[in-house]
């Protein structure tokens, strides 16, 4: 059995690539876990100016913009030729679901340390942002991690209510909105950042999105996101594919589809965004075995939520996925891992400030000359004894 599915592996049934470089974390449930601990930095005191109702939550028609929003068309994602690809009322059940164990912080490891990262990006940029807003926010995985001295107030939105109940404590006056990635209900110009960690890629018009970002962001506002890539989970994807070409003589997909890291440009820029920077961080997390994977997947609330996805996995599928996974993946200790590709953007809303590229033919020098500039000349050459 397994020369066959090695030749099958080899002749192209999945696409899978070595590794370039990758961090290593531990699962919880496997020995040795690791933690991120971040540096704690100084904060100062502020106040907000802005109010919640009773239960701390503001709905879409409270929130602090509505009532300049009267005359304004909404800011729509869905474009005639949009895709449908997830089920967003799964995908709120998920995350529902997985909010409301009593052991979610045991599966949040991967969104903390994702969140961890975009927040040193914030902290890259050396200005104070009046007014932010995190899109898709979970358990506020960004927030606890800024201070005062650069975000002085903070919205928070998420598709699900019983998320936003999880917030962490954070010195930041923070608002909760429970809205829909996909509709964002916030004014044109208004926010002087927006970040999103760990949700974009569960959007089914991505583009849609990146356009209401950069509405939503005032002139010279910034973007940081962060998102699961094309390459991730490739091991559960090729070992679940050649498991059931074995035994049922036929494969459906069980992980979702995901944006490649060679379209993210290009979407930002249809988008409006100016300056972009894209970067990848592949992390490798180890677990006991294929079914820990998917256990903690579901924990996280990343369970496939695509229309087309199967709903039920034979018994015989999952053993052989699960040794497959093990044969073709596995370490030495008896672990197998499991890659997440993370791609971090970092847009910026046009401003009439920023630097812009010469014009065409106002070159002073030619590439050709450049060689030319480090060797003396003949006068130089004349004055030395």
């Amino acid at each position: 059995m397994n020369s066959v599915l090695n030749n099958r592996f080899i002749s192209g049934t999945c696409a899978c690539r070595r590794l370039l470089s990758s961090l290593s974390l531990h699962s919880p449930v496997a020995p040795q876990g690791t933690s991120v601990v971040l540096s704690h930095r100084n904060a100062i005191a502020d106040q907000s100016r802005f109010y919640t109702n009773s239960s701390g939550f503001l709905s879409s028609s409270q929130y602090i913009f509505s009532s300049r929003m009267c005359d304004q068309k909404p800011l729509s994602s869905r474009a005639g030729g949009a895709m449908n690809v997830f089920d967003r009322s799964m995908k709120r059940k998920q995350k529902k679901w997985a909010a409301l164990r009593q052991d979610t912080n045991k599966y949040e490891y991967l969104k903390e340390e994702v969140g961890s990262r975009v927040a040193d990006r914030v902290y890259d940029i050396a200005r104070t942002f009046p007014l932010a807003l995190d899109v898709g926010c979970g358990g506020s995985y960004i927030a606890e991690h800024l201070n005062k001295e650069i975000v002085e107030r903070l919205f928070l939105t998420d598709i699900s209510e019983d998320v936003l109940k999880l917030k962490r404590e954070t010195e930041i006056p923070t608002h909760c909105v429970m809205a829909d990635e996909e509709f964002l209900p916030f004014k044109e110009n208004t926010f002087d950042l927006v970040v999103s960690s760990m949700s974009l890629h569960w959007i089914n018009d991505l583009p849609g999105a990146f356009r209401q970002i950069q509405q939503v962001l005032k002139p010279d506002g910034v973007f940081i996101g962060a998102m699961v890539g094309g390459e991730t989970l490739y091991e559960l994807r090729c070992s679940l594919q050649l498991a059931e070409l074995e035994r049922e003589g036929g494969f459906a997909p069980h992980v979702s589809p995901y944006t490649a890291v060679t379209d993210l440009g290009n979407l930002l820029g249809q988008a409006g965004f100016t300056m972009l920077t894209v970067d990848i961080d592949d992390i490798q997390v180890h677990y006991p075995g294929m079914l820990d994977v998917m256990k903690d997947l579901q924990g996280m609330g990343e369970s496939n939520c695509a229309w087309n996805r199967k709903s039920m996995l034979h018994r015989d599928t999952m053993l052989a996925a699960a040794a497959i996974y093990q044969e073709m993946y596995g370490n030495d200790d008896g672990s197998v891992p499991a890659t997440f590709e993370i791609l971090y953007m970092i847009g910026w809303k046009p401003h009439e400030s920023q630097a812009k590229p010469a014009k065409r033919g106002s070159a002073t020098a030619s590439f050709g000359e450049l060689g030319k500039i480090s060797q003396p000349s003949t006068t130089d050459r004349s004055k030395d004894p």
